[in-house]
């Protein structure tokens, strides 16, 4: 099978970062699916993967963690899906990933592809709607039925993949929602996906925050850097309030503040429950299956702003530099093979 891979940790500028490979078509087994891929989106787990460090792969590593396509084959122990359905997910981190023509994952972290979606547009979805999903209502555990209806969420990255479907979650939950943009289109783009407001990160938040009549937020997920604004998110949640980050932070977080409110602070890492088997892994594949639902009854829109075809290496490095780029608005995919 085709595939894009790496065997060395390059600059997305080196020709050699991104390399096409031919590799051996996987069979499933047990509760694995075989997916012809269709469509992956590329995300910065992607490109903080593939960040340069002196390994040398013995053999090609296939990466991508966000992928839409049909099934197969299955394997003696699924259930949930048959050969022949359309199927979205965003994979299991401990395994090869979505960069080839077949992949095995997990039918307990696979939806179905929304009927309303073509391929490209159901792989931007996956990957930032469970992060945006377990954020809000595993980790911080705001009701996705709307008993928290009025509460104030702060979207630290309003525009990014993650805060894109954050902010049309968060409306549905009932939630007012102030995201964060630092550029006019992305701030149009944020108002586009639903924000009641938009302010800048890149001024202090303090001042904006009050500009629309507020002292303190209910709730903060910060899907952008850590370290840069967690003195701010120690300032603007309430007593009692609640904090979702994404981002590994780089140095130690006073906690002062925090612990003054009683503040909860809580890791979201979509991959935890493929990567620990947990007990309750089947809920991926109910909230993409919700999701999906919601997409089809126009409840939720699409995130993909751009596709590049088609998928091969000199297309995966282009579409990395552009995630590395740090300006990315929506999601970006990589779709078909030649």
């Amino acid at each position: 099978m085709k595939a894009v891979a790496l065997t060395r940790y390059l600059p997305i500028t080196d020709p050699e970062s991104f390399l096409d490979v031919t590799l051996p078509e996987p069979v499933a087994a047990g509760r694995d699916l075989l997916v012809h891929v269709e469509a992956v989106s590329v995300n910065p787990v992607d490109t903080k993967r593939r960040a340069p460090n002196p390994k040398v792969e013995a053999q090609p590593r296939v990466l991508g963690w966000d992928a839409a396509g049909v099934v197969k084959a299955v394997g003696n122990q699924v259930t949930l899906f048959k050969p022949g359905d359309e199927v979205y997910y965003a994979g299991d981190i401990t395994r090869a990933g979505s960069n080839s023509e077949f992949q095995l994952v997990d039918e307990r972290i696979v939806g179905r592809k929304p009927r309303s979606m073509n391929f490209a547009q159901a792989a931007a979805i996956p990957l930032t709607a469970i992060t945006a999903w377990e954020g809000f209502f595993d980790r911080m555990k705001i009701d996705a039925g709307g008993a928290n209806k009025g509460a104030t969420l702060l979207i630290i990255g309003g525009a990014g993949g993650v805060g894109s479907i954050g902010i049309q979650l968060a409306k549905l939950a009932g939630l007012t929602v102030i995201a964060t943009a630092s550029r006019p289109e992305s701030e149009a783009w944020a108002k586009q996906m639903g924000a009641d407001h938009v302010i800048s990160h890149r001024a202090p938040m303090r001042r904006q925050i009050e500009a629309v009549g507020l002292k303190h937020v209910n709730y903060i997920a910060n899907f952008n850097d850590t370290d840069t604004y967690w003195a701010q998110i120690g300032d603007l949640i309430e007593a009692q309030g609640s904090i979702v980050s994404i981002v590994m932070n780089r140095a130690p977080l006073a906690q002062e503040a925090l612990r003054d409110k009683c503040a909860a602070h809580c890791w979201e890492f979509m991959f935890t429950r493929a990567r620990f088997q947990t007990a309750d892994m089947i809920e991926q594949h109910r909230l993409l299956t919700r999701v999906g639902e919601w997409i089809d009854a126009g409840r939720l829109r699409g995130t993909l702003r751009e596709t590049l075809r088609p998928i091969n290496a000199v297309n995966m490095r282009a579409a990395h530099a552009r995630v590395e780029s740090g300006t990315m608005i929506g999601k970006l995919v990589v779709a078909g093979w030649a």
